[in-house]
């Protein structure tokens, strides 16, 4: 009779060990200030990604700052390549909220609330989708440092300051109206802009030499010129399958580089390899791509850090 007694305690023993080696193991990735992959000695913010070596719909992540105090906590789709999807919350370094968002596949949905460092509310903004599936976002209330409501119901005039960047300009019904005006600290560049019903009209941007860049549209992103399928189908030809893994790997590689101003492909990055020689592979053929069209930012080519995913399927190579 006491066999199934010992038995049933040494289960539990093994049952509970196994439990303690099942720890979900999490990832540290080291950033630096353009938030692009770094070493230890070179960053300024890092990000923790819970569970990342297990298989999950979503992943929770913290980012900090190099001070160790909180930096942002959200759950992303995505563990190698941040797609956020439900609530995110940031922090000011003095560990007040600083905004509280929701996402929906990488997306920003409903109501947004921002908060000053001092722990004052600063604004209420509001995101949609319209029927382009183009994000738009609208200011429902605005208040200054001051406390001062500037902005009520939609209606006022709105004012954005942040460390690089100042813009102000009239709201009505929750969208930009009439003239609005900023500079770039950072770039030395000012704009001036005119909306109508809260679209774009024109533009004109200044650079530190006072040149003059007209536009019409806010943000281009970069892309391939004869278009992403085309690149696509350049990466296929293009790739190096080193022997030692045809016929043997498949998987994908997540990779970033940045579209400099003159859409040079520049400095590749492995964010997650299948090894074999691929990832290197990988690397070359990005160093060897033909110029992209530029991101622009308010008519000035500007760098834009890029995230790619390319997917190998070597069953069927020889």
């Amino acid at each position: 009779m006491k066999t199934p007694v010992h038995l049933l305690f040494f289960l539990l023993i093994l049952t509970k060990s196994f439990s303690q080696n099942s720890t979900e193991v999490n990832k540290l990735i080291y950033l630096d200030s353009a938030w692009a992959e770094t070493t230890a000695d070179n960053y300024k913010y890092t990000r923790l990604i819970e569970g990342y070596f297990s298989n999950k719909e979503k992943y929770i992540f913290k980012e900090y700052y190099k001070s160790s105090a909180i930096k942002s906590i959200g759950t992303t789709l995505n563990r190698d390549i941040v797609k956020k999807d439900g609530q995110f919350i940031t922090y000011h370094e003095n560990g007040n909220k600083k905004s509280l968002q929701v996402y929906s596949d990488g997306k920003k949905k409903g109501k947004e609330y921002n908060w000053y460092e001092n722990g004052d509310i600063k604004s209420e903004l509001e995101y949609s989708q319209n029927k382009k599936g183009e994000e738009e976002w609208k200011i429902n209330n605005y208040w200054t440092a001051q406390k001062e409501q500037k902005v009520k119901n939609g209606d006022g005039d709105y004012e954005i300051i942040t460390e690089h960047q100042q813009e102000s300009g009239k709201v009505k019904n929750g969208f930009p109206e009439g003239i609005w005006k900023g500079k770039n600290l950072k770039s030395k560049t000012t704009f001036t802009e005119t909306y109508e019903n809260g679209k774009l009209v024109s533009g004109m941007s200044k650079d530190s030499l006072n040149i003059e860049y007209p536009y019409t549209i806010l943000d281009q992103r970069p892309s391939p010129k004869k278009g992403m399928s085309s690149f696509y189908s350049y990466i296929g030809k293009s790739l190096y399958i080193p022997v030692e893994a045809r016929n043997k790997v498949s998987g994908k590689i997540h990779l970033t580089f940045i579209v400099d101003k003159d859409g040079s492909l520049i400095q590749p990055k492995i964010l997650k390899g299948i090894g074999h020689g691929l990832d290197e592979s990988a690397i070359n053929v990005i160093k060897e791509a033909k110029k992209w069209n530029p991101g622009i930012r308010r008519g000035i080519p500007v760098r834009v850090l890029y995230s790619l995913p390319i997917t190998i399927q070597t069953a069927n190579k020889t």
